[in-house]
């Protein structure tokens, strides 16, 4: 059986060896600095690594705070931006899966990452959630960023800012 998407993905975030070739970002080898290339990287996969007893405003800063400063503000704005304003207090377990899946996709502007990874963003997603994840990505994209994104369902974007490469 071939690789799939996952696989893929996986690859490109360099939690897996390659059998063979390399995946080079900004002109250089991924694999002779993961530490310069993980500080450019934000990873959302089918887990939406997060902890049930937590709040949604306590994913967010102790997710991101292993990474960079950030205020319990920012974290408001960031749940805000995915419709999620007046959940931030509940712990995740009392959120439906779509809710989980936008705090998990609200962590994505606060990483500073230059190049997201995506596996299947708007699963569990109504159409509300979907156009939020929509506008996450295309502000992402506007202000120079770039996605690997593995999806079964149109994003909404403009073609001309989309490459596809199918897999069989």
């Amino acid at each position: 059986m071939a690789p799939g998407k996952t696989t893929l993905l996986r690859a490109l975030c360099g939690l897996m060896p390659l059998e063979e070739g390399r995946i080079r970002w900004r002109g250089a080898d991924i694999a002779a600095d993961p530490g310069a290339y993980h500080s450019d990287l934000a990873y959302v996969g089918h887990d939406n690594g997060l902890k049930g007893d937590l709040t949604a405003l306590e994913n967010l800063r102790f997710g991101i705070g292993l990474r960079r400063r950030v205020t319990a503000a920012d974290c408001e704005a960031a749940l805000a931006q995915v419709g999620l304003s007046g959940q931030h207090a509940l712990p995740l377990r009392q959120l439906s899966a779509g809710q989980r899946r936008r705090v998990a996709l609200a962590r994505l502007p606060l990483m500073e990452a230059a190049l997201w990874i995506l596996d299947e963003p708007s699963s569990n997603l109504d159409t509300a959630g979907q156009a939020a994840m929509v506008e996450l990505l295309a502000r992402h994209l506007d202000f120079g960023g770039a996605a690997v994104i593995a999806t079964h369902q149109a994003l909404g974007l403009p073609s001309a800012r989309l490459r596809s490469l199918t897999l069989q």
